[in-house]
């Protein structure tokens, strides 16, 4: 599976805005807006803050990975944000999160959902991988560094 098959270029956000969990979910959703309008912004943070319920998709080392469902969709789809601070996301290891990967997809895409899963975070597990997204100037330069991962397999 190819990361850039489900996330597009305009999908990245370098610099988030949001200090919060719940509002960097939402500032993420509106990019998954603007690719997917068949899902309202509103409605996706919903299902996310309702997924982090469970328990959080900070998994530690910088990193989270919300996801969820929604008979809304028809695909999966993607938004990556940097947070060059770090905000709290009552991640694993208690330390901020600064690169945070928000997946969604259709009710029924389980095999899927767990296939991006797996391939995201085994990219974002690698300190390497990570540095060079913490480094990246812009999000043309996110979006490269992914492609360019995506391209090596």
């Amino acid at each position: 599976m190819k990361i850039v098959d489900i996330i597009s270029p305009d999908a990245f956000i370098s610099h988030l805005r949001s200090q919060t969990k719940k509002d960097v979910l939402r500032e993420l959703s509106e990019r998954v807006e603007r690719n997917m309008p068949s899902i309202e912004a509103d409605a996706l943070t919903s299902i996310l803050m309702e997924r982090e319920s469970l328990g959080s998709t900070g998994i530690g080392d910088g990193i989270a990975i919300p996801h969820g469902k929604s008979p809304r969709l028809d695909r999966l789809v993607a938004a990556f944000g940097r947070s060059i601070p770090g905000i709290s996301f009552d991640s694993m290891d208690g330390k901020p999160t600064h690169l945070i990967f928000l997946l969604a997809g259709p009710a029924e895409s389980t095999s899927m959902q767990l296939k991006a899963l797996t391939r995201i975070s085994r990219l974002l597990m690698d300190e390497t991988f990570r540095q060079r997204l913490m480094a990246a100037g812009d999000t043309d330069a996110l979006w490269r560094i992914f492609k360019k991962e995506d391209d090596r397999g």
